[in-house]
């Protein structure tokens, strides 16, 4: 066991990271939190209970999949790693995982010792449209490790705290409470936008329609009427929200317009 641990959000990230020359155990934080039921204590058994219940009915993963694949790897905070690197982006689906992660390894790891770390790019060097860090190479990556890295206080794991509890609350008011409040955002720096962008979610229209659901809808009417091009026209204008493909269909089934 190496004494550094990084977490990364997904798959897609952890094939890139494995072109690096960076040391280290790796978690795979496979999990979308911005979607799907929450509770505030995210280290209890009811929280994950739930979350795989969720998974397997909406995205058809097996129960012993979920756990082999996530559950069962949590045991890895519990070890004495001197050296925490957390690898999430800029959107809401990273944003709303790394909230999670951070009350997590608050609840489990021992604070006192380690030291912990954040890379969260919103801009890569030669990529004018990012979206993920699993589209770029070990060395982009590396770059990233090597310039944007920020060191996480006592101060941004309060904040990630109060930011979870907002969120989790499903109330408009509190979480927008929260964001106007905010004068410093420590160094969650994209937390803001991402939580902003959730904020459209909570609120419905006239036709009863959230943010999201509204602008399918509008894709949808305007002519684009296969999946593969609503996709695209959505993340065109919405790569704050980071929704995949899948999570897109939860939308587009509930509109039923697909």
């Amino acid at each position: 066991m190496s004494n550094i641990l990084h977490i990364l959000n997904g798959d897609s990230t952890f094939n890139s990271f494995k072109q690096t020359g960076l040391e280290g155990d790796a978690l795979i934080w496979r999990e979308v939190l911005s979607e799907g039921p929450l509770t505030r204590d995210v280290s209890s058994a009811a929280f994950w209970e739930a979350r795989e219940q969720w998974i397997t009915n909406t995205f058809a993963v097996p129960a012993d999949d979920y756990r082999h694949n996530l559950v069962d790897k949590l045991g890895m905070l519990n070890e004495p790693y001197a050296e925490y690197n957390l690898w999430f982006e800029f959107d809401l689906h990273c944003q709303v995982n790394l909230l999670g992660v951070m009350n997590l390894l608050r609840q489990k790891a021992d604070m006192s010792e380690p030291a912990f770390y954040l890379i969260c790019p919103d801009t890569v060097p030669g990529r004018d449209d990012f979206r993920g860090m699993g589209e770029l190479s070990g060395k982009e990556l590396e770059y990233l490790y090597d310039n944007i890295r920020l060191q996480l206080t006592e101060y941004d794991f309060s904040l990630a705290a109060e930011g979870w509890n907002a969120y989790v609350s499903g109330d408009p008011v509190a979480l927008n409470e929260f964001i106007t409040k905010t004068n410093f955002w420590g160094g969650l720096h994209l937390l803001k936008p991402a939580l902003e962008a959730h904020l459209k979610r909570l609120q419905v229209n006239t036709n009863g329609l959230n943010y999201i659901e509204q602008k399918l809808q509008d894709i949808y009417n305007s002519g684009m009427i296969t999946k593969h091009g609503i996709y695209k026209a959505f993340w065109k204008d919405e790569k704050i929200y980071g929704m995949g493909d899948s999570e897109i269909d939860i939308y587009l089934n509930k509109l039923g317009i697909i």
